[in-house]
């Protein structure tokens, strides 16, 4: 493995085997290790990991946007080992307009509250979730906070120097109430 880092023989064996049975890609940052596995195989490669070599706990399931690039998001899960107090993490490439990954709620349960979270601030919908629906914002919210194109609120902050030019532009009572 180029630009291999220092991992415990359980770990190396982890990864040998994930790359040989799923072509996963690997990428060292950081002395962190990341898998980077196809969308249709998540399943696979999760039921690998818990069940053959002892990653039982889910700890984390996010998503990065990358605005510009295709495929746009990836959707990161971070593992657990238990018994070699290994972490592993995995990336999962998904596109288009309406990104789509597969649940994995059915292998770990724990992943449904983390999956609804991913779906309300990114719009990736996980599909054969049990209850997808937003959990954070109002369920009436048009859009997806944490992706990139979504417009900002701005409001300039006051401080001591700039008091007098923000000042000038706000609306005062009784100018504000005849103007609305």
């Amino acid at each position: 493995m180029k630009n291999e880092i220092d991992v415990n023989e359980h770990l190396k064996k982890t990864i040998l085997t994930a790359v040989e049975r799923f072509q996963a890609e690997i990428s060292y940052f950081r002395d962190q290790v990341t898998l980077i596995v196809k969308p249709a195989q998540i399943n696979d490669v999760l039921r690998l990991l818990r069940d053959e070599f002892d990653f039982p706990m889910l700890m984390d399931i996010t998503a990065v946007d990358f605005l510009t690039r295709e495929p746009r998001f990836d959707v990161v899960y971070q593992l657990k080992g238990l018994s070699h107090n290994d972490r592993l993490t995995l990336r999962i490439p998904v596109g288009g307009e309406m990104p789509r990954l597969s649940s994995i709620e059915a292998i770990f349960p724990g992943a449904n509250w983390y999956e609804r979270e991913v779906f309300d601030m990114f719009g990736i919908e996980f599909t054969g979730h049990p209850y997808l629906k937003r959990i954070i914002m109002p369920t009436d919210w048009q859009g997806y906070p944490l992706r990139k194109d979504y417009p900002l609120g701005y409001e300039e902050v006051e401080f001591t120097f700039n008091f007098d030019d923000i000042d000038s532009r706000k609306p005062k009572g009784k100018e504000f109430l005849a103007e609305n």
